[in-house]
């Protein structure tokens, strides 16, 4: 392991979906909402699998089409059914709010980089009353303009906050977490207990990364 990997974190970056919370069941409740809203049989496996990349694209993929109209009604019905009771029913990954609230008191700059839209990441954190943990929370649609991907976001985030790269962890599920965090030379951790199934150095438990992180700092 390099001297650099070993450095002491000063900022966290978290995946959302998958890493923090478990959003599959209330998730999946909205894309068959929306799906069944429209009279349309899902062109793939309508399971956590499906879970990660933003809204749209997702239900391109299950619609088995990308006609903007289409995609247009179908995310009116996803929101309509997601952003005002489905949220409510996310579910906790057990260990999470320990982790985060030692990570917190220990000093450390917490973030939230998802795909998922603002409105309902934030209606979330409310709900768990979980917002005064985070320094920032950043979503593709929360910047102006939107960014393109998460890669990108990372570096946004990274930029405005001044974040030095060997200073920044990155914790997530996906392959798309794992690319974002190198490509952005951040450290990167897989959060095994998530749905996404990213490679790389990986965490059994959330308890871990706190023993890791300050096990770092002493």
């Amino acid at each position: 392991m390099s001297e650099s990997s070993q450095r002491p974190p000063a900022a966290v970056l978290f995946d959302f979906d998958g890493t923090l919370i478990d959003s599959a069941k209330s998730v999946l409740a909205g894309l068959q909402y929306a799906l069944t809203s429209a009279s349309i049989e899902a062109h793939c496996a309508l399971d956590a699998s499906i879970i990660g990349p933003p809204l749209r694209l997702t239900l391109a993929k299950l619609a088995g089409s990308d006609d903007p109209a289409l995609i247009d009604r179908l995310a009116a019905s996803f929101r309509e059914h997601y952003d005002t009771d489905g949220y409510k029913h996310t579910e906790v990954y057990e260990g999470v709010p320990a982790m985060l609230q030692t990570l917190h008191d220990a000093g450390i700059a917490l973030y939230i980089v998802t795909n998922k839209r603002i409105l309902p990441t934030l209606r979330i954190l409310d709900h768990l009353g979980w917002r005064a943990w985070f320094e920032a929370v950043y979503a593709l649609d929360a910047l102006e303009p939107p960014a393109a991907n998460k890669p990108q976001l990372v570096a946004s985030v990274m930029q405005k906050h001044s974040l030095v790269a060997d200073r920044t962890w990155m914790v997530g599920d996906s392959e798309e977490d794992r690319r974002s965090a190198e490509a952005n030379g951040v450290r990167f951790f897989a959060a095994s207990w998530g749905y996404g199934g990213a490679a790389g150095a990986g965490l059994e438990t959330p308890a871990e990364l706190t023993l890791t992180a300050l096990g770092n700092r002493v």
